[in-house]
């Protein structure tokens, strides 16, 4: 069936209280995409953000980011006074989050309803409470982990005392006892957020909305999962990166981390810093790691987009200490053998490949082996020789999904003004514009006319925004992951718009008919 939606990061909902959540606003938001005809929400990762606030880049690749519970239904519950947060000055733009308020103000405000929640239970577990923790074995690790960091004050576990970073035993056993009243507020916090994300995903399903979540290819460097399984990744014995489950040398530091090569979203490259995968060591026990991040991706989300997929096939190490993307390799990744294990292990669908970079006939080949759908972006079509496969008229497959931009893209408003003159010439003629200003507009339509299977654009191109509106710029830190939308944005007209668009390029989906009594 064909699809369309927005793609719109819970992080950029409009709130009062600094940036969006789980709260009414997201519900709001499932609202407004069926008013618009549409059957797919897209989000980033739903991770805990770390050094730079990207949700590539956290401490945990189960964990939930806190930011986004809602304090309004914890009020609800009783766990906390309005008094306790609503007078807080969250930022001083409504357009953009303020990371360090937030880190400041947020736990404060937490720790008033974990004091509550803790009362409420007077030593008693519920069974919803026992099932979260049955179910979601990565807790105590992560729980500990975030205790740790609080105890060493933010410092990075490589940074650690030797015993704590190497995980020694009678220094976790010790630490375990030291902070378990540390270790619980961390874990209620998870419980909470999972709570909410489960009433807001079943809430958006029960009205015909999709959810397409996000995962990063690697881990961060500073995280539960490379300090709890550091075997799995290339570091040395003192667990500093060698290359990305991680290249460390003996001092578990890396030697070379992850990237990608100079290519259209980046002139030097873009430089992640994180660890490199052991492929080798993961092989041997069936890629079980993946097997699981995988399994627990598809129980949170209907559908699962792997960024960078293109690293499977095969990976830029870049030596570490580099300052650019500038001198990596490339090396051999684990290809279809992983995937043939994931599909065995949780099922054949409910993936979509980010292919984005350099496609090269092995990666056309993995990507026909896993027989998922890639992605086209517009924003890379416009090649005044017309040859571009990310147009249109060239896609070879229906299954891929095609978008008017990405998270790492400007918005098309942005992206236009900054090509030459030949090439906004070409897009104009292409598209039929005459403005600038009407371009937005006709990217989504050619987006949801094209043959593609899933059509998404984002709210910036519904309003038309422009670069200021942009949310990220790959291989920078500093103002990223900021910008969020008002409730304004969310219009009747863009709504009709986009409503009768998608019914007449048939991509609304069928209406359910209710069985007469």
């Amino acid at each position: 069936m064909r699809k369309s939606g927005i793609l719109l990061h819970i992080a950029s909902l409009p709130n009062d209280y600094g940036i969006g959540s789980m709260g009414r606003e997201a519900y709001d938001f499932v609202d407004y995409l069926k008013k618009s005809g549409q059957s797919v929400w897209q989000i980033l990762p739903l991770s805990q953000t770390s050094y730079g606030d990207s949700p590539y880049q956290s401490f945990s690749i189960y964990a939930g980011n806190p930011y986004f519970i809602s304090l309004d239904v914890l009020a609800e519950e009783g766990l906390l006074k309005k008094s306790e947060y609503e007078n807080i000055k969250w930022c001083e733009d409504p357009r953009y989050i303020d990371y360090a308020t937030m880190y400041e103000q947020f736990y404060k405000v937490m720790k008033h309803a974990y004091r509550r929640f803790s009362l409420q239970r007077n030593g008693n577990v519920s069974g919803e409470y026992r099932a979260f923790l049955d179910d979601n074995k990565w807790l105590h690790d992560y729980a500990l982990f975030m205790a740790l960091k609080d105890a060493h004050g933010g410092k990075a576990w490589s940074e650690w005392e030797k015993p704590l970073r190497l995980r020694e035993p009678s220094a976790v056993k010790s630490a375990e006892k030291k902070y378990e009243a540390e270790m619980d507020f961390y874990i209620f916090l998870q419980f909470k957020f999972f709570q909410q994300w489960h009433k807001l995903k079943k809430y958006a399903n029960d009205n015909g909305i999709e959810i397409i979540g996000d995962i990063p290819i690697y881990c961060a460097l500073d995280s539960a999962d490379v300090w709890c399984q550091p075997e799995l990744f290339q570091l040395d014995s003192d667990r500093v990166p060698i290359v990305a489950e991680f290249q460390l040398d003996e001092n578990l530091c890396p030697i070379e981390v992850a990237g990608c090569p100079p290519d259209g979203f980046s002139a030097d490259g873009q430089l992640w810093g994180n660890p490199i995968y052991d492929w080798d060591r993961m092989k041997q026990d069936n890629y079980r790691w993946w097997v699981g991040r995988i399994g627990f991706a598809k129980k949170i989300y209907d559908i699962v987009r792997i960024d960078h997929f293109i690293g499977f096939n095969s990976y830029y190490a870049i030596p570490f200490g580099s300052k650019t993307a500038h001198g990596g390799k490339w090396c051999e990744g684990p290809k279809y053998d992983l995937f043939r294990v994931i599909k065995q292990e949780t099922g054949n669908g409910g993936i979509i490949a980010e292919d984005l970079g350099i496609i090269t006939p092995p990666v056309r080949k993995l990507l026909r082996q896993a027989a998922y759908p890639g992605m086209k972006v517009l924003q890379f079509a416009f090649d005044p020789s017309g040859d571009s496969e990310y147009l249109p008229q060239n896609y070879k497959s229906q299954n891929c999904a095609v978008y008017t931009s990405t998270h790492d893209n400007d918005t098309a408003a942005g992206w236009f003004n900054d090509l030459d003159r030949n090439t906004k010439r070409f897009v104009k003629e292409y598209l039929g514009i005459r403005k600038a200003a009407e371009l937005p507009r006709a990217f989504i339509d050619i987006a949801w006319k094209s043959t593609a299977d899933i059509a998404m654009t984002t709210i910036q191109e519904l309003q038309g925004f422009g670069t200021e509106a942009r949310i990220n710029v790959p291989s920078t830190v500093g103002n990223n992951w900021r910008w969020r939308t008002l409730k304004e944005d969310f219009t009747d007209e863009n709504a009709e718009y986009l409503n009768r668009l998608t019914e007449i390029t048939n991509r609304k989906p069928p209406v359910k008919r209710k069985n007469k009594k």
